[in-house]
């Protein structure tokens, strides 16, 4: 047998790429495009939780993208207490594989490439379903993902306002202040979820609750306004479909099963259903369905995070790092 070599990319290895924010948009949009023209595969994420006294669990999530010629694995650890050990709530490997044979072609720490690709399907679902003079953002959840919910929306809207809220003052502050200083201008963090999220034009929920809580009141939401809760626990209210003129997911197939996800409880009762669905986000980007069509639409976009993003963003990471000699070579066989 031949000798075979795969490429591991570290989490020092992948700052050093230093992805830019239109890199990661393009990257993430390109394999959402690729799933709204029907080349892709992708398994519903499976749930492994050792013991519920970790308060915490892994998620596996499982895919192929056709024009990248790359499938791939992705295990993400999600745990409630990690801060309490300063270690991130989400850890993540991701292994890349040539689909025709099974070669593994790249490891990669996958935990920053979970961050900006959960921002980036924010993003880009904004991008497609927010109106285009949305210029307040609301967001609740200061975890990694939010940095870069926020950072790649306001690369998309330069937003007049952003709110942030957490439950915890230690970790909204310091977080307000990362993105003040990154972005260029205020970023003010408040210490009720109404303070952030009332009023404003684009809101987005990533809480990390223990428990469902309707914490996000429907009354908050506006004629014309885009609404993003994507927390592992639900946070709103049952009636929170009953204002939406569109429901759009990333993928149906996950949404509607699994215990885990801000609106599992509207698929259970019935508010949710394939029925009711507007389509999915790469529908949209494909052509097949029809974004935001007025600026008083009230749009609700709800993301549970897709294997084709982590693989798309992790080979364009691969493709970078190959032309830029970033990363070990390592010995398979």
């Amino acid at each position: 047998m031949r000798e075979i070599h795969f490429t591991y990319l570290s989490g020092p290895d992948i700052a050093t790429l230093a992805m830019t924010d239109s890199e990661i948009l393009d990257a993430v949009e390109a394999g959402l495009r690729a799933q709204g023209q029907g080349e892709t595969v992708i398994e519903p994420r499976v749930h492994l939780e050792p013991d519920p006294a970790f308060r915490g669990h892994f998620n596996v999530l499982r895919g192929y993208v056709a024009p990248l010629g790359v499938a791939g694995v992705k295990v993400v650890g999600d745990y409630l207490d990690n801060y309490q050990q300063d270690l991130p709530s989400e850890m993540a490997l991701l292994t890349l594989f040539d689909p025709r044979t099974g070669m593994p072609l790249a490891l990669l720490d996958a935990t920053a490439i979970t961050e900006m690709r959960t921002g980036a399907i924010t993003a880009l679902g904004a991008k497609y379903l927010a109106r285009k003079g949305a210029s307040v953002l609301g967001h609740v959840g200061a975890r990694g993902t939010a940095y870069w919910n926020v950072r790649l929306l306001d690369h998309l809207f330069d937003f007049a306002e952003i709110r942030i809220h957490s439950r915890r003052p230690e970790s909204r502050d310091p977080f307000a202040a990362r993105l003040s200083d990154d972005l260029g201008k205020p970023v003010r963090a408040v210490d009720t979820w109404e303070a952030c999220l009332n009023g404003a034009h684009i809101q987005v929920e990533a809480s990390r609750l223990e428990a469902p809580a309707p914490l996000f009141k429907t009354a908050w939401v506006a004629p014309g306004n885009l609404v993003i809760p994507y927390g592992t626990m639900s946070a709103v209210e049952l009636s929170l479909t009953d204002v939406m003129d569109k429901v759009v997911v990333d993928d149906w197939g996950q949404c509607k099963g699994g215990k885990f996800g801000s609106l599992r409880a509207h698929v259970e009762a019935g508010k949710l259903s394939e029925q009711t669905l507007h389509g999915e986000l790469g529908q949209i980007i494909a052509g097949d369905r029809p974004g935001r069509e007025s600026d008083d639409e009230t749009i609700l976009f709800w993301h549970r995070g897709l294997s084709l993003s982590d693989i798309a963003l992790g080979a364009a990471m691969l493709e970078k790092a190959q032309r830029l000699g970033i990363g070990q070579r390592l010995r398979y066989a």
